[in-house]
């Protein structure tokens, strides 16, 4: 308990201390649910192999809108300790589209009796493509719309730290440690109209019994990154019988919302949710976020050691 509130501490005390930085990757209301693409560590703590994917539509109805995808696998493959994982992001805005593709390693090892500790590695390619040429235009001639980015790739790296319990889970990650820049080729000129940014994110959330059918599940979401305000996921769910969830969400300048979640099976989960911009001018002109998220455990006999409930 005394470590879980130090850890609780130092998130609150990060969102309140931290200079200004900028916001660049997609962002998801499901992002318990997204923690390999976020922490490299988290790969293979389901002792299963575990596949998800995620549908993000942003502000739905604003032409041109963030639509973002991605898939993640992961699992144990030797004693426990060796894990690993593959993401994959894809996300478009307007006319750029950025996809990733990312390996993620984990070596996990028991702390205590109750608690263990994983460090994590991911390592792979993103990808930018840009194609100004094809946008309406007042005047469809315009030179300075006629060029592209063909599929530029760029290597990256980084790196994660994992803790958890039964019923606890706190993280440290850069998934992204190369700041690579994307460039806008016109004629023989070279125009650089991206660069990835490093963002440092914090990760954590608890399982609290409130009764014998009903369980809290608080978790939170801290991004940092250079040129932006701080900002943090908080959001708060009611589980009941561990199956059915319900929940808020709040994003610190930025959106509300609600999520919700159902067990199918012991394997299958599947889950939804909705959030809405509050500060953002384009409120007025769409019908705020959408989620639809599928979790499934494939589990083999012999293979995996299958703990039951996994809260996280």
């Amino acid at each position: 308990m005394i470590f879980m509130k130090r850890i609780i501490f130092v998130l609150l005390w990060s969102v309140l201390i931290f200079p200004v930085f900028s916001q660049q990757d997609a962002m998801f209301t499901h992002y318990m649910y997204n923690t390999l693409e976020i922490n490299p560590a988290y790969a293979g703590s389901r002792d299963a192999l575990t596949a998800t994917i995620l549908h993000r539509s942003q502000w739905v109805g604003f032409k041109g809108a963030p639509v973002t995808q991605t898939i993640t696998l992961h699992a144990p493959v030797y004693e426990d300790k060796v894990n690993l994982g593959l993401s994959i992001v894809n996300d478009k805005i307007g006319p750029t589209n950025n996809t990733s593709i990312n390996v993620d390693y984990a070596f996990r090892f028991q702390l205590t009796e109750d608690s263990k500790l994983a460090l994590g590695l991911k390592a792979g390619l993103s990808s930018m493509y840009t194609d100004l040429a094809n946008l309406k235009l007042d005047k469809q001639l315009d030179p300075s719309f006629q060029g592209k980015a063909n599929g530029e790739m760029s290597p990256n790296f980084g790196f994660g730290v994992y803790y958890s319990r039964d019923r606890f889970y706190a993280g440290f990650s850069i998934p992204r440690l190369i700041e690579s820049s994307f460039n806008f080729s016109q004629g023989i000129t070279d125009y650089t109209i991206s660069k990835e940014q490093r963002h440092y994110f914090f990760i954590a959330g608890g399982m609290y019994k409130l009764s014998e059918d009903f369980d809290l599940k608080p978790t939170t979401f801290v991004k940092v990154t250079n040129g932006a305000p701080v900002q943090a996921d908080v959001t708060a769910s009611v589980v009941y019988q561990e199956k059915l969830l319900l929940g808020a969400m709040y994003r610190t300048g930025d959106a509300a919302g609600i999520l919700a979640g159902l067990d199918l099976t012991d394997q299958l989960h599947v889950g939804y949710s909705f959030d809405w911009s509050f500060v953002n001018s384009t409120t007025r002109y769409n019908y705020g976020s959408h989620e639809i998220m599928l979790r499934y455990d494939f589990v083999f006999p012999g293979k995996f050691k299958i703990r039951s409930p996994r809260y996280f």
